[in-house]
């Protein structure tokens, strides 16, 4: 199962999906369900993907670029505890992740804001979220405007503090989409908030 609401898009115009089974699962599970409940993309919806895919190679890597820059950034601010992202040295399963990603980091990461106790750090965190111009407060991704998150909010908001902290999702932790903007203005934007700190 696959979202193509996100990069295969691209562009945040359509809500698609992709499900890839064997035939018989297809014939036997699916089949049936689709025929009774019509989940079929519109075919302008389906050519919008389409067209997402003939740039999907060249978004990929130039968001992975920017968002290698924006975490190297991000590990040097002194407002910033941790950053978790693949393509960095200092992530515990860096190796791995350049091996199978064909050396290459992807373009969601995410950073823990410097901060005594939950409390203080859902405020530090909302308090650089509040003090964005440019990026976009969006729970997706895979756009090619960069699109930040609070995931203790959003997209693990129903899970408990303890479910959430065993995930490692502290009421610090920002999420970021890298879209394409330049890595400066990305940079500018998130300043607004870190440097305030």
């Amino acid at each position: 199962m696959h979202s193509g609401t996100k990069y295969l898009d691209g562009q945040g115009r359509v809500m698609a999906g992709a499900l890839c089974a064997p035939q018989q699962m297809i014939t036997e599970k699916f089949l049936p369900v689709l025929k009774s409940g019509g989940m079929t993309l519109a075919p302008f919806n389906a050519w919008v993907v389409l067209k997402g895919l003939e740039t999907l190679d060249l978004r990929m890597r130039a968001q992975t670029v920017r968002a290698q820059i924006l975490a190297e950034w991000l590990e040097k601010h002194p407002a910033v505890a941790r950053v978790h992202y693949p393509g960095l040295t200092s992530h515990p399963q860096h190796d791995l992740a350049m091996r199978q990603m064909s050396g290459l980091g992807g373009a969601v990461l995410s950073f823990d804001v410097k901060a005594d106790g939950p409390e203080q750090s859902r405020q530090r965190a909302f308090h650089v979220m509040d003090q964005m111009q440019m990026l976009s407060l969006s729970t997706n991704l895979g756009d090619t405007k960069t699109l930040v998150a609070h995931p203790a909010s959003t997209s693990h908001g129903r899970l408990t503090e303890a479910q959430r902290q065993a995930a490692g999702i502290g009421q610090g932790l920002i999420r970021v989409a890298v879209g394409l903007e330049y890595p400066q203005d990305i940079q500018k934007d998130l300043s607004r908030g870190l440097d305030t700190l």
